[in-house]
């Protein structure tokens, strides 16, 4: 499996609303997409209930099966909309050492997503199974999806989870509400 997400940072005084709108009307249309486990539409506002972002984002996040989901995705007429729509985005892979979700991830409302840097020559296994004990962790304090996954050209370890209810969050950690999940 792979993990993947681009985001847009978007003005400070930008219409949500529009991103909102753009979630509800195209976010069924990757439902059922060859190869996606899920994907989570995100979004977070610099004023909003529950919680506060640093920036207005446009945040999907998506779990592939296999790396040729990515390539039908990035090479749709979908995606072509999207970078005429807000430009052409970096997108972040992530290599997956585990991930475990409810069957329903129709109840998702939030996500937290924290990103940080493995230091050099740090032993990986040992890495791997932290982060895996912290996604289970997740799982048992009621997330709907846990995630651990690393990039090995930057040594960054990603840990992802999808909540039906704002979640305890770290000054480190980014918090989204969740506008659609397409499976």
């Amino acid at each position: 499996m792979i993990a993947m997400q681009y985001s847009f940072t978007l003005p400070a005084d930008y219409d949500m609303a529009i991103i909102d709108r753009r979630i509800r009307e195209r976010g069924p249309l990757l439902d059922g997409f060859p190869r996606l486990r899920f994907k989570a539409y995100l979004a977070a506002k610099k004023q909003d209930a529950g919680f506060t972002s640093a920036e207005n984002l446009y945040a999907p996040f998506y779990l592939w099966d296999e790396p040729e989901g990515i390539d039908s995705f990035l090479s749709s007429a979908g995606f072509a909309a999207l970078t005429r729509d807000f430009g052409w985005p970096s997108v972040q892979t992530w290599l997956v050492w585990h991930a475990d979700h409810v069957s329903d991830l129709a109840s998702a409302r939030y996500a937290t997503r924290e990103v940080r840097p493995i230091a050099p020559y740090s032993d990986l296994a040992a890495q791997r199974d932290a982060a895996t004990a912290n996604a289970r962790s997740a799982m048992q304090a009621g997330a709907l999806a846990a995630i651990t996954a690393f990039d090995p050209t930057k040594w960054l370890l990603l840990q992802f989870s999808l909540w039906p209810m704002v979640p305890a969050a770290t000054e480190t950690m980014q918090t989204y509400t969740v506008g659609h999940v397409s499976v």
